[in-house]
């Protein structure tokens, strides 16, 4: 993402709510948001943000991304899981970032998660990939999945999530040019 967006709010496009008015929630929105990710470095980031955004607005995550990027090692899974009790600290010290230690270290866990399920599925986004939103139902069954599996991933941290990365239908305001 640049660091300055060239998407203009006010270019007559109806958005969503969140996205209207602000060229940076705007370059998000028209962009990424329910874009497909194809590397598992992207889902890590992707996650990240969430964790992150919790109890927060998206416009605070998404100024820090490129401070998060740095941090997080552009979220390479090994880097990101290799990182030390020290790393952490260093972290929560960083005032670029969000400094809220358990999320810190939920990033960090979730990257070696990521690493096991690479081991056992070739990658990530292999396994991710197998998952089943196709109805109601299997999309209800992830929810307790991510959270049994990844920390800090309760269901409103995932539906937000599986939207953000194209795996179910971001809920895009009925006038929002994206709308489908």
């Amino acid at each position: 993402m640049p660091a300055s967006p060239r998407i203009n709010p006010n270019d007559g496009k109806p958005r969503c709510k969140w996205a209207a008015g602000d060229p940076l929630l705007a370059h998000y929105h028209d962009r990424e948001w329910g874009a497909p990710i194809r590397t598992d470095a992207g889902h890590l980031e992707r996650m990240a943000l969430e964790v992150f955004q919790c109890g927060l607005s998206w416009k605070i995550v998404l100024v820090k991304r490129p401070a998060f990027r740095e941090c997080f090692r552009k979220f390479d899974p090994r880097r990101v899981a290799s990182m030390s009790a020290r790393d952490i600290s260093r972290l929560v010290a960083n005032p670029a970032i969000i400094r809220n230690r358990k999320k810190i270290e939920a990033i960090v866990s979730n990257a070696r998660v990521f690493l096991d399920l690479a081991d056992e599925f070739g990658s990530y986004r292999r396994w991710f990939d197998r998952l089943d939103a196709s109805t109601p139902r299997a999309r209800a069954a992830l929810y307790p999945l991510f959270k049994k599996t990844f920390k800090f991933m309760g269901p409103e941290t995932t539906k937000c999530y599986l939207m953000g990365v194209g795996k179910i239908d971001p809920a895009h305001d009925a006038h929002c040019w994206r709308a489908t």
